[in-house]
């Protein structure tokens, strides 16, 4: 983390990057400004009245996330790179969730995968993937369905599982608020969209430019076109399931669906994750519900009287390789394309863009 002498630092977004980075700049002891378009700090949700319209997926995309901490299970559609970051994360958020004052904003118990009888050769497949090329990391434990009843005893009607050591999960709601009510000396500006970013200088859609000792773009798809980035579109349904009796994040592995049902509190779990190519940010449709819900309750029979509390969309940022990238030069940092990744990324890649943030600024102190 950059020391030293006081820098003024302009960052653009209030998602997940921009509060962290705004957090552990102003900790640091630097001015910290930070402007987004959102209306204030709080999550709108789809359908949610705001300011007299409805909100229509418009809001950071870190408040719709379930908050999965999982690079083992990841491995089946990412890089090793991104599996190495996130396995560096989970205990980074553990000690800021401490800092924060609220170590319960992460818990760590593994997760489980699951499957049914007939699409064993499909989670044989996604197992392979999940072999982690060698990486110094935990490998997936095949369980009995005694062991399975023993773990999750709400969990029925599946014929294979497997547990994942050491994946764990955050709450993405509580952890943006945490990360904005601590960050007291950062000036907040609402309802202020930024434009452009170039070094030393955020310009915004009032017309004024605002100079700073550095600028810093975490705008996610809110940088397009300056960036090729572009929103892939992610649904997650809310579920109120009073004593649902989930313990730990799972994962469904089927032929056509990637699904996974997340144990929020003990009355509710969210279920997710739809994936669509398309930057549309309408209500939720009635093939993604079906399909969401029919998977979650043929692993969790005790789900069929939930209620569904809200159904959300948003766009995760991803750019062409749905890598991560972090680019910096004198006066700037921009980093984005975290995709489906975002919370798994966010601590390790915001402490090398520091590191980096800092050499910077000692090289630039000895010319």
């Amino acid at each position: 983390m950059p020391t030293g002498p006081s820098l003024s630092i302009g960052i653009a977004g209030a998602g997940l990057l921009g509060r962290l980075l705004a957090w552990q700049l102003s900790r640091a002891g630097h001015r910290v400004s930070v402007f987004d378009p959102a209306a204030d700090e709080q999550p709108q949700f789809n359908g949610q009245q705001v300011q007299g319209q409805q909100v229509q997926g418009q809001q950071a995309a870190g408040f719709t996330a379930a908050g999965m901490l999982s690079p083992l299970a990841e491995l089946d559609n990412s890089s090793i790179g991104v599996a190495r970051l996130g396995w560096r994360s989970i205990p980074l958020w553990q000690a800021h969730a401490v800092a924060l004052e609220q170590p319960d904003l992460v818990q760590v118990r593994g997760s489980c995968l699951v499957a049914h009888r007939s699409d064993l050769g499909a989670a044989q497949r996604v197992l392979a993937r999940l072999s982690n090329g060698g990486l110094d990391l935990p490998q997936a434990q095949a369980l009995t369905m005694a062991d399975l009843a023993e773990l999750e005893p709400a969990v029925h009607g599946v014929a294979h599982a497997w547990m994942l050591p050491g994946e764990g999960q955050i709450n993405p709601v509580a952890t943006l608020l945490a990360l904005h009510a601590k960050a007291q000396q950062v000036q907040w500006h609402w309802g202020q969209r930024v434009t452009a970013v170039r070094p030393n200088e955020l310009q915004l859609a009032s017309g004024e430019n605002a100079r700073f000792d550095w600028a810093i773009d975490v705008r996610g798809v809110g940088a397009k076109p300056e960036w090729p980035v572009r929103g892939v579109r992610g649904e997650v349904a809310w579920l109120q399931a009073p004593n649902h009796g989930l313990i730990r994040p799972l994962r469904l592995l089927h032929p056509r669906h990637r699904v996974y049902v997340v144990p929020r509190t003990a009355d509710i779990v969210l279920v997710g994750a739809s994936e669509i190519e398309s930057e549309d940010r309408s209500p939720v449709s009635l093939r993604s519900v079906v399909e969401l819900l029919s998977a979650a309750h043929s692993v969790m029979p005790g789900l069929a009287e939930s209620r569904v509390l809200r159904l959300d969309t948003n766009l995760r940022p991803a750019l062409p390789d749905n890598e991560p990238l972090t680019e910096m030069a004198p006066g700037l940092l921009r980093i984005n394309g975290l995709f489906r990744h975002g919370w798994l990324l966010a601590p390790a890649i915001v402490e090398d863009a520091l590191t980096q943030l800092t050499e910077m600024i000692g090289d630039t102190e000895h010319v």
